[in-house]
């Protein structure tokens, strides 16, 4: 596939300003931001968008590569920006028009900046956050357990239980205002960089003209699982950033068998990128079943090369300034990204198969 201009500008600068500063924007914000700010003035940040939206409205192809370099230079600034892309294209998509019109063409460069709050809606019990119709909007009390973005977004698409089951998408502050508390920003082992909070809502008032959408019972799940395939693009970011790094091992060390696992890892991820995509173009004829082995055979296969990386920058690895170290990190995320039960059981399953034990003599 030729790329566009708009993707080989994107790739260009991915690799010669991100790619250097990938481990400071893993550890501080402030770092983050400026990428961030520069993906704004690019117009970067409704990628997927419709033009006639103010997007770059790249094809899915195009998306696809989009997502996986921008995992494979820095996880923690393709984890931050992913929220405001979904948003994004969410709100295009939604029923709202008006809203649509007003906030998405602002979104692309930073007029309008907007993370998401919706993962509660896969868990199962009481719901986290509800949402109860009152005249004029509607009334949102609850726990959003997730957030990613505080200080980076000023407002959050948040996804509430409606007492008949349906799932409302609305607009909300994100961050301290009336009606809404934040949390303190979370310690994590991944990703801190992005400033992941706890969004607290009492009494918050939406008003009608905030609504993105409302969704019918099971929408979550049903959505979930004909995308299943598609957060595995960050997935082979990882694994690529990982090879890349065993390339660079064998750079230094010229072992043979570093060249072998680059080749080998390289080939398998071709494979497994080239099976990711017939099955997100297959639409639904893909059984569930095949979308969640091929999940469960990214997730792994991304660990394995974060892994085989550690190994091959040997004691290195354990700096925290190495990129061995911040890749396997990032694994852990990407790992359990819009994770469902089902997802869990699959990859759980792949993990723990039967292997040949090596004979002892």
């Amino acid at each position: 596939m030729t790329a566009s201009p708009f993707l080989t500008s994107a790739l260009e600068f991915l690799v010669m300003e991100v790619k250097p500063k990938a481990q400071a924007i893993d550890q501080d914000p402030e770092v983050l931001r400026v990428a961030m700010n520069e993906l704004y003035r690019r117009g970067l940040m409704a990628a997927k968008v419709p033009i006639t939206l103010g997007g770059a409205g790249l094809s899915d192809p195009e998306f696809r590569i989009f997502q996986e370099e921008l995992a494979r230079h820095s996880g923690t600034l393709a984890f931050l920006s992913t929220q405001h892309q979904s948003a994004a294209s969410m709100i295009a998509r939604g029923d709202n028009e008006e809203l649509a019109q007003s906030v998405v063409p602002q979104m692309g460069r930073g007029g309008e900046r907007i993370g998401i709050g919706f993962s509660q809606l896969r868990r199962p019990g009481p719901p986290m956050l509800r949402a109860a119709g009152v005249e004029g909007g509607y009334r949102i009390d609850g726990t959003v357990p997730w957030a990613t973005g505080f200080s980076f977004y000023e407002r959050v698409l948040i996804g509430a239980a409606l007492d008949d089951g349906q799932s409302l998408f609305a607009l909300a502050p994100f961050g301290n205002a009336p009606g809404v508390k934040s949390g303190a920003v979370m310690r994590l082992a991944a990703m801190e960089s992005a400033q992941t909070v706890e969004l607290y809502y009492d009494e918050l008032m939406v008003p009608d003209k905030h609504v993105v959408m409302i969704r019918p019972p099971k929408f979550i799940e049903r959505n979930d699982m004909i995308n299943v395939t598609l957060q595995g693009h960050f997935a082979i970011g990882c694994a690529l950033a990982a090879v890349d790094v065993i390339a660079e091992a064998y750079s230094r060390r010229k072992h043979p068998f570093l060249l072998s696992a680059q080749e080998a890892l390289g080939a398998e991820i071709d494979q497994c990128r080239a099976a990711m995509v017939q099955a997100s173009d297959g639409g639904e004829e893909l059984t569930s079943p095949d979308r969640l082995s091929l999940r469960a055979w990214v997730i792994e296969l991304m660990v394995r090369c974060a892994h085989a990386a550690i190994v091959a920058s040997a004691g290195a690895a354990n700096a925290l300034s190495h990129p061995a170290q911040r890749i396997y990190r990032e694994a852990i995320v990407f790992s359990v990204s819009a994770q469902t039960t089902e997802i869990m059981e699959s990859t759980i399953a792949r993990l723990v198969r039967t292997a040949e034990t090596p004979s002892v003599s």
